[in-house]
């Protein structure tokens, strides 16, 4: 239930615009720490089409995070056990050609990289989720149907005004999140340039039924084959209960038809239900900016790429994450406005580099693979399948063993980060090695519970809401100098203390600050002589 709202003209802490998985995370993030937030959604619900169908594994720990991520796997349509492989052939019926396993880590059980597997799930499942938890948070209300038509600001606040099923409203906030998607009109309305390149490729996108449709080929389960051949190449898989599946292809004229294209890529005499038919463009563009003024942009808003390694929403949500957690410091007081311009100094280097990756798969598209003689049942044929083969391994495990992009980025240089002098471990798509040097996401370990099948407890649940002060040796009387220092200035810190030498050992440091997303703000085996100053840096309040 949301807390009644202001009387007379509404004010605000943080109206976030779009209720796709980044606004939800934005309004989550914000409310679970008290801050007054609205969100609104111009479409009478969210999840009208799948898009994303991956939860990566750091979405996954900020759910775990958040208390919900158990909740998102019993929405799981084919539950959590459903193979998550990723198949090849020359067609549904046709000749195997590669086999990926847990593509993207979505194998469930206790590994030692990671406190929560990756979840395959359609995004609109995703949204469900979100919108529940988020209408169990006091602080935030949730209004769908409304849309914003203007957005103005001053120095103190932004006006916005918005159009109801009752008519004009206008309202007050002292801060916007427009997280309104690719055609953002939160971007256009602050006069914010999106660079990078136009249209990469077009392609279009079939929701059909077809219940029988999993019998009727001999790949096994898996959550999306890649048809690869001269005529049809494309993506398809299975999206829900009832025989619901998407397909994907690039038309080759304006009025290639869908379903045809479907009876040629399965080689199958298939009669679909038809429930939906979309066309997107694929894009690799960076908003110039994050901020203006009180409004920021996160997630398609401000990047978009093609979707080939599951990035987009994933990335968005990391956004929502980051200015979630600050834009709170600051209306509680603790926090400094460059804590709030550190949110694209931090995001916009991890949107790059992830964005390369993700035009890398794109080029080693299912047309890029296909070659003479793939579906020759000949000697020749034969040996066009293993070459194909030995390619789509060479090429395509890089879109499907990503902890290095998923768990790897940084925020080396960060304003609110304060350096040590280590050297970061080297940037790499697939190998990713735990570091607590500052900037990167806090080392996971398990603490107890659990075995090669079932998760226990992790050192991420002993983390505060806050900021915590890890202590891997000495009593933890220890952390009382920085704990005191931080009640001072009124940053929300606790300390978790566990003498080993095996955590000392991974974290390199006595102690390590530790933000309230998860990344290692400072370490040191020694406190700073000037804790003021660094707690200062580490909340955007002094440099």
């Amino acid at each position: 239930m949301s807390i009644p709202e202001p009387q007379g003209q509404p004010v605000w802490d943080v109206v976030i615009i779009g209720a796709g998985p980044v606004g939800l995370a934005a309004t989550i993030e914000l409310a679970r720490r008290g801050i007054r937030c609205l969100l609104v959604e111009r479409n009478d619900r969210v999840g009208h089409a799948p898009r994303a169908k991956t939860c990566n594994v750091r979405t996954c720990e900020h759910l775990r995070r958040w208390g919900i991520v158990d909740r998102l796997r019993e929405r799981a349509p084919f539950g959590i056990d459903y193979p998550s492989n990723v198949v090849f052939a020359t067609r549904l019926a046709g000749k195997p050609l590669a086999r990926f396993e847990n593509a993207f880590f979505c194998r469930p059980g206790r590994h030692p990289l990671y406190a929560e597997h990756a979840q395959w799930i359609p995004q609109y499942k995703l949204e469900e989720t979100l919108v529940e938890h988020a209408r169990e948070l006091p602080a935030a209300t949730l209004r769908f149907n409304t849309t914003v038509k203007a957005l103005t600001q001053t120095y103190e606040r932004v006006t916005l005004t918005l159009e109801t099923a009752n008519g004009t409203e206008q309202i007050e906030s002292r801060y916007v999140i427009g997280a309104d998607g690719a055609g953002s009109a939160t971007r256009a309305a602050l006069g914010i340039r999106m660079t990078g390149d136009g249209a990469l490729s077009k392609h279009r996108m079939l929701i059909f039924r077809s219940p029988e449709l999993q019998r009727r080929h001999e790949l096994g389960d898996a959550v999306a084959y890649w048809i690869v051949n001269a005529d049809t190449p494309s993506v398809m898989g299975p999206m829900d209960d009832g025989g619901r599946w998407y397909f994907g292809f690039t038309p080759r004229t304006e009025d290639d038809d869908v379903v045809d294209a479907l009876r040629r890529a399965t080689a199958l005499d298939l009669d679909p239900e038809v429930l939906s038919i979309s066309d997107w463009t694929a894009y690799r563009l960076v908003a110039e900016r994050y901020r203006e003024g009180r409004v920021f942009l996160a997630g398609d808003a401000c990047h978009l790429h093609p979707p080939y390694g599951g990035y987009g929403m994933n990335l968005g949500v990391g956004d929502a994450v980051d200015i979630g957690w600050k834009l709170a410091a600051v209306l509680q007081g603790w926090g400094g406005d460059a804590l709030l311009d550190s949110y694209g100094e931090e995001r916009r280097p991890v949107h790059l580099r992830t964005i390369d990756e993700a035009v890398i798969n794109h080029t080693h598209s299912s047309e890029s693979l296909a070659i003479d003689n793939l579906e020759a049942d000949n000697a020749a044929g034969e040996a066009a399948r293993r070459s194909a083969s030995e390619r789509i391994v060479e090429s395509k495990t890089r879109e499907f063993d990503t902890l290095g992009v998923v768990l790897g980025y940084r925020y080396d240089g960060s304003p609110v980060v304060v350096g040590d002098g280590s050297a970061p471990p080297p940037t790499h798509y697939r190998d990713y090695a735990p570091s607590a040097c500052p900037g990167g996401r806090a080392p996971h370990v398990w603490l107890s519970g659990g075995d090669s099948t079932a998760r226990g407890e992790a050192l991420y649940d002993r983390f505060g809401d806050g900021f915590t002060l890890l202590v891997t040796a000495g009593p933890a009387a220890a952390a009382a100098p920085m704990l005191a220092c931080a009640a001072k200035r009124g940053i929300p810190l606790t300390s978790v203390s566990i003498d080993d030498p095996a955590l000392r050992e991974l974290y390199g440091a006595r102690f390590t600050l530790i933000r309230p997303d998860q990344h290692v703000a400072w370490r040191g085996d020694a406190m700073p002589e000037d804790l003021d100053g660094v707690l200062g840096i580490v909340t955007g309040a002094s440099h």
